[in-house]
């Protein structure tokens, strides 16, 4: 079969991998899977991005009227003062979410952000494609294609989405399959815009490589791929993860740690940037902060601060 004819291969022999899921849930077993991963030619190329969630506290504390806060108009700016390639304005910071905000204002941050040399590296909605409830993931459908126009209209070339949690009483090769036939009508519906669609792992449904590689064989679509979170695997070694699932990335989410936010074990830049940089991968690292409970968290100072440790990281590779 011609590798064109259709992009997700198994592998031969493929080893069934067994995998625990939620309290409840039966146990089931993903077959290892290689997909054929996106084509890349001229060696890595890395640009920075902020991801919008690190100011999320600001950010809602504007959108509701708790305290002056912080516009994503405002972002712009602080993106610009930084020197970041570019930003990922998630949709939830946008007035309205989730109905989509006016054409106005779309206008206006397109114009502002390229006034300020920035790039719109993607953007992100709320969704739960897990849920048994049918009617629940038909709407959630919908708030991604709509979303998905809102994304054409940016100029962002991607849309995050999540997988959902695991169901207690279903097993993982139910929901999957349901998750999958919801993700391929959104990646269907990307392609008739122009938006590619990356789903996150996000210790949910998809805590593994292979949870997460076999998500994209069961898709298959070329609008379709991984957005990776760096610290949402909930493995031994994510580092190993982040390397498997590198070739289908389309977008990145680099963050403090590799093992949640809560754990004090800081992310080996350095060997984050090397992987990345051994696959080939072209494109955008946003990076995202988090508060935690009982630290201090002031984003205007911890994201120049993270940001110089990713440039530092990247200079280090020369990639």
């Amino acid at each position: 079969m011609p590798e064109k004819s259709n992009r997700r291969l198994f592998l031969k022999g493929s080893a069934l991998v067994p995998l625990s899921v939620a309290s409840g849930a039966l146990l089931t077993s993903i077959p290892a899977v290689a997909a054929a991963p996106i084509e890349r030619i001229g060696g890595a190329k890395l640009k920075i991005s902020l991801n919008a969630y690190s100011f999320s506290k600001a950010l809602n504390d504007h959108i509701l009227g708790r305290k002056k806060g912080l516009t994503l108009m405002e972002l712009l700016d602080f993106c610009a003062e930084h020197n970041f390639d570019a930003i990922d304005p998630t949709g939830y910071f946008f007035p309205g979410y989730p109905g989509v905000p006016t054409d106005e204002y779309i206008n206006n941050f397109k114009r502002r952000a390229f006034q300020l040399g920035l790039d719109i590296s993607g953007t992100g909605v709320r969704n739960d494609f897990a849920t048994p409830d049918e009617a629940s993931r038909a709407a959630d459908v919908q708030h991604v294609k709509e979303w998905i126009e809102v994304a054409a209209r940016l100029g962002a070339p991607v849309i995050r989405v999540f997988a959902g949690p695991e169901q207690e009483g279903h097993s993982w090769d139910d929901v999957s399959e349901w998750m999958a036939a919801d993700l391929r009508q959104c990646a269907d519906y990307g392609k008739k815009f122009g938006v590619l669609v990356g789903v996150q792992n996000h210790g949910d449904m998809l805590k593994t490589a292979k949870q997460t590689l076999r998500m994209v064989e069961m898709v298959d679509s070329d609008w379709f791929g991984v957005i990776v979170d760096t610290g949402y695997f909930m493995t031994d070694d994510p580092y190993i993860d982040i390397a498997e699932v590198t070739p289908y990335a389309v977008n990145f989410q680099v963050k403090e740690s590799p093992f949640g936010k809560e754990s004090p074990i800081r992310t080996d830049l350095d060997r984050l940037v090397r992987i990345v940089c051994e696959q080939g991968y072209r494109g955008y690292l946003p990076i995202e902060t988090l508060s935690l409970p009982g630290r201090p968290y002031d984003p205007f100072t911890l994201v120049p601060k993270f940001l110089a440790e990713v440039r530092e990281a990247v200079s280090n590779t020369r990639c």
